[in-house]
This record gives structure tokens, C-alpha cells and sequence, in this order.
């Protein structure tokens, strides 16, 4: 039995034992999350006598029971469980993104869902730059995620101005265009509107050849300065940068010197410049041609992206808590500490219902106020060194800490003499 302190307190102290049947254990753990683990129970059932040396019990009574010693060390575990989870998340969220979920029963134990998420290291695929890379590629007409259609109608003498919202709508309604040939957005467009990313507005006639690209008839189209054929026809030597001017005035030449229009879009209005006329002849109408896709609802699901039903943010990431027979001695020693403090606040807690114990002839006055300060920072220093060491761990730092790694290792390998091999 501990020793007491002589004068003796006269309330009625509890003093903690060293000791405690797994039954025992896991009938005092309020949320039972790690009952089923004998490695915890044998852990909580330790950490009993470590509570008590560390506070003094071989000198004063602890007024703690061993069951408020298991709570506070399933609590420890549960606060590891959490940083930790907390961090895997932040580094993993981006890459999984749109994948699979789970549920979880209210003690935050999965009961669908992947299993041992979060003892997985994820595939780094880059996910949420990469869904934003899409949304922007299908906006520019580049391709993306959206589907990509084209449609066409035909100019109309003497109109300049054509609803594409309403030319497309009306095919895509009939599910053909008013060439009577069908469309493969047939029922798609209903009340959505239609994102125009792309117009052809050239037609091309048999004269674009005297004014073409490289042609080498005529020097109008010739955009090299080093005569009117084309440089590939010539075989001059020219720099880089001519060719590169080139490329890029391409499709620009064609669709303004070689097109019989220019156009304006507004609100999917297209105006046409100069206005369609027949040219003296009948049945001449130019056929125009738009490449869109169709807003889709954002949680619509794609036939082949499921992605907009799996995990959208932390909550929902299929994370149980962390095994206990996954965490390692590090870990352990973390939550012993952690259990410890736990333990100094609830001893605070309750001697601090009384500021003074009367005993004969005078008073003790309980340190309840100085028990419940050392606990309260000793939780903030675990916590924040543990979300430190944590957080130099995320792989953008362990990605940092490589780069920095190769760097020392190749300024050494520039001042050290290479072999010399002899042939």
C-alpha cells in the first residue's frame, strides 16, 4: 500500500492500483473504439501504475480511479488518431479526390468503403490541378472531360445575325439539322446552354490557291521575306524564329485573308460581316460550322467520370481510426504522455471542488489551480509538436528535403576527382 501523508486528509481518498482486468478496462473506455484490441487493453491497464509514480501516489494519495486513468488513455489514442488522420488527408486529399467513400458507425469505425485507407499510400496523379486543367481545356475548346460536338446550318441571303443557342437547340429537339442529316447531340441541349468555343468561318473557293499559305504562284500569302516561293521550295537556310512566326500566323491567315467572313459572338449571337448574299447565283448559301459542348449540371455524372459521387473534402475520406497495433513505439510513448496530462487535468478538476481541505488544528490548500495549468500546456506542447513533426513530413516537404539532398550531393561530386580509367 502507498504511504500517505501524516497528518491524513480526512475525506475518503481514492488511491490508484497498478492493476486492471481487460473486463475491467474495457467497461470504463466511454466510446469502446480499441476494446477489441488486447494491446490496448494491456496498454491502458499500464499506464495505471506509470500515472501513478509520475504523480506522486508512492507519497500522497491520487484521487483518481483506474477507470479515469483507461478513459483518459483511450482518449490519447483517439487525439493521435485524429492529428494524424487529420495530416494523411491534407496530403492526400488533391490525388483521391472523386474516389471512393465510405460510412461510418458513430463510434467513426468504417463499416463500407475501402478498407485500411489510411495505412495506404495513394497514387500522386496531381487530381484536383488536373480537374481544373479539364474544366479550363473544355472552356478554350482543347478537349477536357466535356464532350466536344459541332453543328452547321446554312447563311441566309440578306441575314446577318443567327441564334446559335436556338439553331443548335432546334437540332438537338428534331435530333437532326436543317440538312435533315442526323446530330450526335440529339436530346442533350434540352435547357442548357450551349458553350461556343470554336467558329468556321472560312469557305474556301478555287482562288485561295493564288492566295494560299505557300503558295507559289502568287507572293500575297508568302509571309517569308526571302522571295515568293515557299521556304521549303527554296531551301534556305532560315532562323528559327521565322518559322515559329509562321506557325503561328498560320491558322490566322486562313481564317482571315482566305475566309469570305468575319464574325462577332455575343450571348451565342452570331453576327456575320460582310452580311450573306448569293453572289448572283441561286442556291449559293455558304454553310457555317460552331464546335461546342453543353453546360453540364456539376454534380451530373459523365459516362465514364464517376468522380462527382466519391470523396469532395476531408469528412469524407475513408479514414477509420488509426489501429492500435499500427502504431509504432514513438507513437505509444506520444499517447502516454498525452494520457498522463489528461489524467493531471481530471485530478485538477476535482480538487479543485474544494480550495481547502480542514484537517486538525489547521488547513491544506490542494493544488488543483497549478495541476490544471501544467496539463493544459503540456496537451498544447504534445499537440503542437506532434502537428510540427507532422507537417515536415507532408510530401511537398519530404519532396524539398530530397531536392536539397541531391543539391549538397552534387555540389560534393563537383569537387571530387573522377576515376581515372585507362583503356
Amino acid at each position: 500500500m502507498p504511504t500517505s501523508l501524516n497528518p491524513r486528509s480526512q475525506t475518503s481518498a481514492v488511491v490508484l492500483t497498478s492493476t486492471g482486468s481487460a473486463a475491467q478496462v474495457a467497461q470504463a473506455c466511454p466510446f469502446g473504439v480499441y476494446t477489441g484490441s488486447e494491446l490496448f487493453l494491456s496498454g491502458a491497464s499500464l499506464q495505471v501504475n506509470y500515472v501513478y509514480k509520475k504523480l506522486g501516489g508512492d507519497v500522497v494519495d491520487i484521487e483518481l480511479t483506474p477507470s479515469n486513468v483507461y478513459a483518459a488513455y483511450e482518449e490519447a489514442v483517439l487525439e493521435y488518431s485524429y492529428i494524424v488522420n487529420l495530416h494523411q488527408g491534407k496530403n492526400v486529399l488533391s490525388s483521391i479526390l472523386g474516389s471512393q467513400t465510405g460510412t461510418f458507425d458513430h463510434r467513426g469505425n468504417r463499416t463500407s468503403g475501402p478498407t485500411s485507407a489510411s495505412l495506404q499510400y495513394p497514387r500522386f496523379s496531381l487530381g484536383y490541378s488536373r480537374r481544373v486543367g479539364d474544366g479550363a481545356a473544355a472552356a478554350g475548346g482543347y478537349g477536357g472531360t466535356f464532350p466536344q460536338y459541332s453543328a452547321s446550318f446554312k447563311t441566309v441571303t440578306g441575314q446577318q445575325d443567327y441564334d446559335l443557342q436556338k439553331i443548335i437547340k432546334n437540332a438537338s429537339d428534331s435530333g437532326n439539322d436543317d440538312n435533315g442529316d442526323p446530330v450526335p447531340y440529339a436530346g442533350k441541349v434540352g435547357k442548357k446552354r450551349v458553350l461556343i468555343t470554336k467558329v468556321f468561318y472560312k469557305s474556301p473557293r478555287a482562288m485561295w490557291r493564288f492566295f494560299g499559305y505557300y503558295g507559289g504562284i502568287g507572293v500575297v500569302g508568302n509571309m517569308s521575306t526571302y522571295g515568293q516561293f515557299a521556304d521549303d521550295s527554296t531551301f534556305e537556310i532560315i532562323p528559327t524564329w521565322q518559322n515559329k512566326l509562321q506557325a503561328i500566323m498560320y491558322e490566322d491567315s486562313i481564317f482571315t485573308r482566305t475566309s469570305h467572313y468575319s464574325y462577332e459572338i455575343i450571348d451565342n449571337k452570331l453576327r456575320l460581316f460582310p452580311t450573306p448574299s448569293a453572289y448572283g447565283f441561286d442556291d449559293f448559301n455558304d454553310r457555317m460550322w460552331v464546335k461546342f459542348y453543353v453546360d453540364m449540371e456539376p454534380y451530373q455524372t459523365g459516362s465514364y467520370d464517376v468522380g462527382v459521387e466519391g470523396v469532395n473534402n476531408l469528412n469524407t475520406v475513408p479514414f477509420d481510426n488509426v489501429p492500435y497495433a499500427n502504431i509504432n513505439s514513438m507513437g505509444k510513448q506520444w499517447i502516454r504522455k498525452y494520457a498522463l496530462a489528461l489524467c493531471k487535468e481530471m485530478l485538477g478538476q476535482i480538487r479543485g471542488k474544494f480550495t481547502t481541505m480542514p484537517i486538525p488544528g489547521e488547513s491544506v490548500t490542494l493544488n488543483h489551480a497549478e495541476l490544471l495549468g501544467q496539463a493544459k500546456e503540456e496537451q498544447a506542447d504534445l499537440k503542437d509538436k506532434l502537428r510540427e513533426m507532422l507537417k515536415e513530413t507532408e510530401y511537398p516537404a519530404l519532396a524539398k528535403q530530397d531536392q536539397e539532398l541531391t543539391d549538397a550531393a552534387s555540389n560534393v561530386l563537383k569537387v571530387t576527382p573522377l576515376p581515372i580509367f585507362v583503356g
